[in-house]
């Protein structure tokens, strides 16, 4: 057993910190290439559960291309405050309000001490929770296990699933790149598109492919997301999370929807020698039609992020349009040389509604 290196994306945010974040994802992903490969590994079997490590854990399976298995380290449960669930972003925007002296000290305080109420990945569709039903959708993990919140229980049942599932994948001479296919790949965007999931995935999934030698472009995705619809209501841009997504039946309920309107690549592999649909198969709890949705009741006709291109970014640039209705936006750009002077930009209350945050 060893560990890597890994950065906690919550204490860089805001800071110059950020340019390391990325950065860290190549060093994760070598650092369990360097070990795997020096040592002679059979096999491979990662936990992990933030946005940097996860992928890079996915890179280095598909570069080792060694008998693996992805295992999530699970979502915290949200706090409650005010009789209301509460998670980072919460937070986040209460740094914001307090600065702005809309909530009082005592009261961000209040909220600081029960919004993390034990351990676990940010709890909304931010990039943990994307890469992990991603990576479901993909058959690198545990069928069923990605919305498992990180205290509960079942997790160990999951652990000795992912030593059944590396001993099947080494008798029976599976690789990763036998499933991380093209369809795999496609499998795993719809999803995400589907569960209106982090900007991150394009940046991710992108880099996956390029190490499983899959042919994939940022193209790929704006494609994708023109005829996939929007069937959840998770935060940041709706109203749950991923504990909700759990207590409605977890990812396999949204996954079953796309599957039986033809949307995903049923004959896909798993690392458990099965199907997609195989998978999917005992699947039959439907859409509560509030933390998930039907495709019929869809929340949008398309997916949660959209490819741009312009003067600003001939090559591309990726935006969250879940739970948004706005299409065209004008107004001053505010630009600035680094996130510190942009911090305290909007502590002091000098950015105004419609105004265009830009950060060089």
């Amino acid at each position: 057993m060893f560990g890597t290196i890994t950065i906690s994306d919550g204490i860089s945010m805001g800071t110059e910190g950020m340019k390391g974040s990325l950065v860290s994802r190549e060093v994760i992903a070598d650092s369990i290439e360097t070990v795997c490969f020096t040592e002679g590994m059979d096999g491979l079997a990662v936990v992990a559960a933030c946005d940097k490590n996860m992928p890079g854990a996915m890179m280095s399976m598909a570069r080792l291309n060694i008998p693996s298995v992805f295992v999530y380290g699970g979502a915290i449960l949200p706090g409650n405050y005010a009789g209301k669930d509460i998670n980072v972003q919460d937070m986040y925007e209460a740094v914001g309000a307090f600065s702005t002296r809309q909530i009082s000290l005592e009261e961000l305080i209040a909220m600081e001490r029960v919004a993390c109420p034990g351990e676990g990945a940010c709890s909304g569709m931010f990039t943990a929770n994307t890469m992990a039903s991603a990576i479901e959708a993909m058959g690198m993990s545990i069928p069923g296990a990605a919305s498992i919140p990180a205290v509960d229980p079942r997790n160990l049942d999951v652990a000795h699933e992912a030593g059944k599932h590396l001993y099947y994948m080494l008798e029976n001479g599976i690789k990763p790149r036998d499933i991380m296919t093209r369809k795999a790949f496609e499998n795993g965007i719809r999803l995400v598109l589907a569960m209106g999931g982090s900007t991150n995935a394009v940046l991710h999934l992108l880099a996956i492919a390029r190490e499983a030698e899959v042919e994939l472009t940022i193209d790929d995705f704006d494609i994708l997301s023109r005829e996939t619809p929007y069937l959840t209501d998770l935060r940041p841009g709706g109203n749950y999370v991923m504990s909700d997504v759990d207590k409605s039946g977890g990812v396999q309920v949204v996954l079953k929807e796309l599957l039986d309107a033809g949307m995903l690549h049923g004959d896909a592999k798993a690392i458990n020698g099965k199907t997609l649909e195989e998978n999917l198969s005992d699947v039959d709890t439907k859409p509560d039609e509030r933390v998930i949705f039907s495709v019929p009741n869809a929340k949008n006709s398309t997916g949660g992020l959209a490819i741009l291109k312009g003067n600003l970014t001939p090559e591309g640039a990726v935006i969250k349009v879940a739970g948004t209705k706005i299409e065209k936006h004008e107004g001053p750009a505010r630009v600035f040389d680094g996130e510190r002077s942009a911090f305290e930009a909007v502590t002091r209350g000098s950015i105004k509604d419609g105004d265009v945050v830009v950060i060089r």
